[in-house]
């Protein structure tokens, strides 16, 4: 799967993907500038931002490109613990595979396995037109 990153918010706040199967995405994101708050911590958005990637990309690999799109359709997210520097990865387990919608769980941890933010994500899947 061919994925643009020039000039996206992937490129804007450094995350990479490491891994795309089908069912599963890692992704990183670093906590520096790019990603902070003004207080200096992580900032949530940036933390929801990796998990709706990561579950996008995770649900485009599950599909036909050719003939469907798909979109966020909605997340939440809980931020269990703060961070103010170093690496944050994203694990996307798809949890539902259905025919207009895929629902996503999305565990983003630092460096030590601390859980950091878990998140779920809906993700809506259309016909192109």
């Amino acid at each position: 799967m061919n994925i643009q990153t020039d000039h996206t918010l992937l490129a804007a706040l450094g995350m990479e993907v490491v891994t795309i199967e089908t069912g599963r995405v890692v992704m990183t994101m670093p906590v520096d500038e790019r990603t902070r708050q003004p207080f200096g911590f992580l900032h949530g958005g940036a933390s929801v931002a990796l998990a709706e990637t990561a579950a996008s990309i995770g649900a485009a690999a599950m599909i036909d490109l050719d003939t469907e799109v798909c979109f966020g359709l909605e997340i939440n997210a809980n931020h269990i613990k703060s961070k103010r520097d170093g690496i944050v990865t994203a694990t996307a387990l798809n949890v539902h595979r259905g025919k207009s919608t895929m629902v996503w769980s999305i565990e983003i941890k630092d460096e030590n396995g601390e859980l950091i933010c878990l998140s779920r994500c809906t993700i809506a899947v259309k016909a192109k037109k």
